[in-house]
């Protein structure tokens, strides 16, 4: 089942996690994982240029290496850089070690990229053991989201994503989308209606 907004419950049984931020405050955090990939990191970047916004750019070491030039733009660009693993592992699949392993690999390959030594981390699908959380945890913010519009779900149109996110946004709202190419077709088709709807409900988009 795809949880569209992260039950309170839920959220309070896993306190270490940041879910959203101030519900005082109306900003959304808007954030892009598994990039940078040419091609889609580029339209959303000038999608957020359009409109003077900012994000958080959750980004897998391998695609960083591969596309140095795109990264670096994002940079460039004022938005923010997360760590995501080197090859987005799934943290309940591999040993703690394994993963600690690849987490450090992704903040070299940041490091030696973009000169930065980014202190926000998201999990790949939202997977992590204990052993692991509690390793990353004291050098890192560990980012979960509360609204996931499920742009990654083949079996969900895009008018369904976009009404779901839109439902679901409120202040302090932290939203995950994906700048990869499995979900390159619907981004680019819902991107920018939600970008203007935030912007139309006056909304700030705010870094984490």
């Amino acid at each position: 089942m795809l949880f569209h907004h992260i039950p309170t419950p839920l959220q309070l049984l896993f306190p270490y996690y940041v879910w959203h931020k101030s519900r005082k405050q109306k900003s959304v955090y808007l954030t892009f994982d598994d990039g940078p990939v040419p091609g889609v990191t580029d339209f959303v970047l000038e999608e957020l240029a359009k409109r003077q916004m900012k994000a958080t750019f959750f980004m897998v070491g391998d695609n960083l290496l591969k596309h140095p030039g795109l990264a670096l733009k994002v940079k460039q660009q004022g938005h923010q850089i997360g760590n995501h693993t080197h090859n987005h592992l799934n943290g309940h699949q591999c040993s703690s070690g394994e993963y600690w392993e690849n987490f450090a690999r992704c903040q070299a390959a940041i490091k030696e990229v973009l000169d930065i030594r980014p202190y926000l981390f998201r999990a790949p699908y939202g997977r992590i053991k204990k052993q692991q959380r509690k390793k990353i945890s004291r050098t890192h913010q560990i980012i979960m989201w509360d609204v996931l519009p499920g742009d990654f779900n083949r079996f969900q149109t895009a008018t369904v994503c976009l009404a779901k996110a839109k439902q679901h946004t409120q202040n302090g709202s932290i939203v995950v989308f994906h700048d990869q190419k499995k979900t390159e077709k619907i981004l680019l088709e819902i991107l920018p209606d939600f970008l203007d709807f935030i912007q139309e409900n006056g909304y700030q988009t705010d870094l984490l």
